[in-house]
């Protein structure tokens, strides 16, 4: 693979670019990770870089860096960082990018179109990624859970450069797959993500509140607004690991979206990562949440095109409130299910 002739560059070593650099440095891929963490990276170069959890417990030898630190040109940077922090590692990893080379956008939310501007629309390719990690202390990271995993270029062309990277992904994920569509899974997990955002607005495990009786018509209702958005954009979603975007098409039957809704709870039964990684910024880290980047880019394209998605706003301000100091609790969730009882039916 011509990826062997220069290291993988993975920018930013947390659970999703991590766990990646541990499955291709056992395999023999050359790996570079670069990271803020001067803890994280001075634990990985001193000791390895740890996996475990039910899927695989291993340990690798690889070599860290600030982003300070590094120096030379690469052909390919996998771009793993939370998405509020996107721009800034694109400015940084820019002059470290060969001028044909190309930026991989592991990441959640749209973050493509950002890195497009930076650094290229041709030097960019999207990736979507379901799989559940966590980096539990510096150098080691639980791998709770495998997920889906697709690649796709921008333009929707099943490239050479494109079925590389697939072929890298694969060595992580054998399931992993390549599209011409993918913006309909990126906007896909956006309305999976606004389901987890809400989850993370308790204390409780994402399959507590997905399954709570109480709270289910209003996650259909907010999955429900999110799709409408992708709907007017023109974006034909695609489904993984229990989400079927049918189910929360506006005039899905209840059934239907119970349906997915407990297909999304079988899937979480299987992780043993319990709760997000946005339940983990705001209860374990105490910082700021990628809402913006994610639910706030639906709401902001709703308001353009007219749309009313008053669940969505009402979980964006709860998140920002708990980032200012508001506690956990399932009454953060009961003021949305309020909402949601006094929208006219």
């Amino acid at each position: 693979m011509a990826m062997n002739q220069h290291p993988a560059v993975i920018w930013g070593a947390g659970a999703m670019g991590g766990t990646l650099a541990a499955f291709w440095a056992r395999a023999g891929i050359d790996v570079l990770l670069v990271d803020n963490n001067p803890a994280h990276v001075a634990a990985i170069n001193q000791h390895g870089l740890s996996i475990s959890g039910p899927i695989d417990n291993f340990c690798v030898s690889v070599t860290a860096c600030l982003p300070e630190q590094l120096s030379g040109i690469y052909p390919r940077i996998f771009l793993c960082t939370k998405a509020h922090h996107t721009a800034r590692a694109c400015y940084q990893l820019a002059p470290h990018l060969d001028d044909s080379g190309e930026v991989i956008s592991v990441q959640n939310g749209l973050n493509e179109r950002y890195i497009a501007e930076i650094i290229g629309v041709s030097r960019t390719v999207g990736c979507f990624i379901n799989f559940g990690a966590d980096v539990v202390e510096p150098g080691h990271i639980h791998y709770a859970g495998r997920g889906a995993v697709v690649v796709g270029e921008l333009s929707g062309d099943l490239t050479p450069r494109l079925a590389e990277i697939c072929q890298l992904m694969k060595i992580f994920e054998p399931y992993a797959q390549s599209t011409r569509q993918i913006f309909s899974y990126l906007w896909g997990k956006l309305a999976y993500g606004a389901l987890l955002f809400a989850s993370a607005l308790t204390d409780a495990s994402i399959v507590a509140v997905l399954s709570h009786a109480d709270y289910r018509q209003v996650l259909i209702a907010l999955g429900k607004e999110v799709c409408a958005v992708a709907e007017a954009a023109g974006i034909p979603l695609l489904g993984f690991n229990g989400f079927h975007p049918p189910a929360f098409h506006r005039h899905a039957s209840l059934t239907n979206s119970n349906m997915s809704m407990d297909a999304m709870v079988a899937f979480n039964q299987r992780s043993a990562k319990t709760h997000s990684g946005i339940w983990r910024d705001l209860a374990v880290y105490k910082r700021q949440t990628e809402v913006d980047q994610q639910l706030g880019v639906i709401a902001e394209e709703a308001e353009r095109r007219g749309i009313a998605t008053p669940l969505l706003c009402a979980v964006i301000e709860g998140i920002h409130a708990i980032e200012q100091g508001t506690p956990l609790s399932w009454d953060n969730l009961a003021r949305i299910a309020n909402i949601h009882h006094q929208e006219p039916k």
